[in-house]
């Protein structure tokens, strides 16, 4: 048990060490300044921007960053539904898998746009090769799509005042030719020779050890595992995600995979220092989103460690932990660690089945989605954090009698309007999914049988758990929900596209009101943003807005499940 922990202690201690020269290499991207890599990527870069007509060094607003967003999405959205909707008779389908419903393609398509990757198909049956090589692309244009975002936002609250914010494309582009392609190409040799099979030849027969014929699936699978961890996508190229051997082979390739997921998420943090010339602030930042990390975290290693309470009644003895549900491979702890991860960023990938987690493991997981600011997804995770933050220095500023300011600019009514319905936009989308297929469920159980394999608490945290994973563009689920119907796939990927553009829209749009507003610079009065004192106050605030908005929720689920089996 001491090693397990040791295992993941050293995981989260080299990512960090690691997110930290990646995060000043981040900033300098985004600031244009030099690189080793300039000469190889610069090229590359230009023929990009000549092939697609944009000039990356016209500056744009607020508004014009928003609208090229929208637009790159808007495009991908009508090639993605076109691919997965008639896969049946496009090339590089060698297992002959058939096209999506519509209603599937739409859920699918919004999951990978999105930077969700909420899978209602399996990847070896639902998917042909080319359709996977088109949801990896989205995997970078999404993921590069909101670090741009975030850059625009890091630009906006430098100390001076402008309407013009850099370029959106500019700093796309970079996101994955600089940072996004470089990393997945290491992680794609690393897994390869570990034994992920990267091929485009169909499913291959083998001899298992008793003797049955066996027809398994394989692909190119090394190249979409590598962005799909660093790009917070999570979204698996086959149905058991990184619970299969062929997605994740060995403890080693479980150790980078994790490294990965919460790599960039981390290294954001650092480059906002580093563009902001304030690592006090950063470490600030870092310090609030590591403790609300470590505060899921470890009651989760715990729980999982210790076994199940049910199993315990019955007299079994379990050494290893609960390992319903796990793999052996890794063991309870890396399983828990990995969970909390993969929540507490918008990855979404597993390698156990969070369905199978001790009823508080599988809360804590559910809040790290609903919180959604702990380190969070690339980009957005920061963009979660701000808004945030906008209302922790409003708060503070009434509190002490002064105008609240961030960074030297006045943060006003309008600001605190839009922090404060972005702030509200995502339990809403939660408990109103989940109030509405709790009333059409209980209206007719009998109907709805195949939705829930669980019934009462566990399975009323299904489907808290599933409208979850979609509003914090997460992707991952407790998998006793069948949610592969058209209710599902509408619904779910509504949500999914409110909870991801408007939580973008609010926080962009604050910060270009505010980088237009006269800069003033700090007096002896300011209030301090990079102090612990601060700190504290923007965790009260995500505990307050956050947290206590999804208590009730909580006590119908995994809470009451976890005071019934005692």
């Amino acid at each position: 048990m001491n090693s397990e922990i040791l295992g993941i202690s050293i995981i989260f201690l080299a990512t960090v060490l690691l997110a930290f020269p990646l995060g000043k290499y981040m900033g300098k991207v985004y600031e244009g300044d030099k690189t080793l890599w300039d000469k190889l990527f610069n090229p590359f870069d230009k023929q990009l921007y000549r092939l697609s007509g944009i000039d990356p060094s016209r500056p744009m607003n607020w508004k014009q960053h928003l609208t090229a967003l929208l637009t790159i999405n808007l495009v991908w959205f009508l090639v993605s539904m076109f691919v997965l909707m008639n896969m049946g008779w496009l090339p590089l389908n060698p297992d002959a898998n058939p096209g999506m419903s519509a209603d599937l393609a739409f859920n699918t398509t919004v999951s990978f746009v999105s930077n969700t990757n909420l899978q209602h198909y399996s990847g070896e049956t639902g998917v042909s090769y080319l359709g996977q090589l088109v949801l990896m692309l989205f995997q970078f244009i999404s993921a590069g799509a909101g670090m741009a975002i975030a850059a625009v936002v890091m630009n906006a609250m430098k100390e001076r005042t402008t309407e013009k914010l850099g370029n959106f494309y500019f700093y796309f582009v970079r996101s994955c030719t600089r940072i996004l392609l470089p990393l997945s190409l290491v992680l794609a040799l690393i897994f390869l020779f570990n034994g992920m099979p990267m091929t485009f030849k169909g499913k291959d027969q083998f001899i298992s050890l008793q003797g049955d014929t066996v027809q398994v699936s394989r692909g190119p699978a090394a190249a979409m595992v590598a962005i799909k961890q660093l790009g917070t996508n999570g979204g698996g190229f086959f149905g058991a995600n990184s619970a299969h051997p062929f997605e994740n082979p060995n403890y080693f390739t479980n150790i980078v995979e994790n490294i990965a997921i919460i790599l960039i998420p981390i290294a954001f943090v650092f480059a906002l220092g580093y563009v902001l010339k304030r690592r006090r602030f950063a470490w600030m930042v870092f310090a609030v989103m590591t403790i609300g990390f470590l505060l899921l975290l470890i009651p989760s290693v715990h729980d999982e460690m210790k076994g199940n309470i049910a199993i315990a009644k019955l007299g079994i003895a379990q050494p290893l932990g609960s390992m319903e549900g796990k793999e052996v491979r890794f063991g309870s702890a890396a399983s828990a660690f990995w969970g909390i991860t993969t929540t507490c960023t918008s990855n979404g990938s597993v390698n156990a089945m969070h369905d199978s987690f001790t009823p508080l493991t599988g809360m804590f997981a559910m809040l790290g989605m609903m919180i959604n600011s702990f380190y969070g997804g690339v980009g957005v995770g920061f963009l979660n954090f701000y808004v945030f933050i906008i209302i922790a220095v409003f708060i503070s500023g009434l509190m002490v009698g002064r105008t609240p300011e961030l960074l030297g600019k006045k943060i006003e009514a309008k600001e605190m309007k839009i922090a404060a319905i972005i702030a509200l936009l995502h339990p809403f989308l939660i408990l109103a999914g989940t109030a509405l297929s709790s009333y059409i469920y209980s209206r007719n159980p009998a109907v709805y049988t195949a939705w829930l394999n669980n019934p009462g608490h566990h399975g009323f945290s299904e489907m808290l758990y599933e409208y979850t994973s979609s509003s914090a563009n997460n992707g991952s689920g407790f998998e006793g929900l069948g949610d592969g119907t058209p209710y599902w796939n509408i619904t779910c990927g509504v949500v999914m596209l409110l909870a991801r553009f408007l939580p973008i829209i609010g926080p962009v749009a604050i910060a270009g009101i505010l980088a237009g507003k006269k800069y003033v610079p700090e007096s002896a009065g300011t209030l301090k943003t990079d102090t612990g004192t601060f700190g504290i106050m923007v965790f009260a605030v995500i505990f307050i807005i956050a947290a206590l908005s999804f208590f009730p929720a909580l006590s119908l689920g995994p809470i009451a499940e976890y005071f019934g089996m005692k």
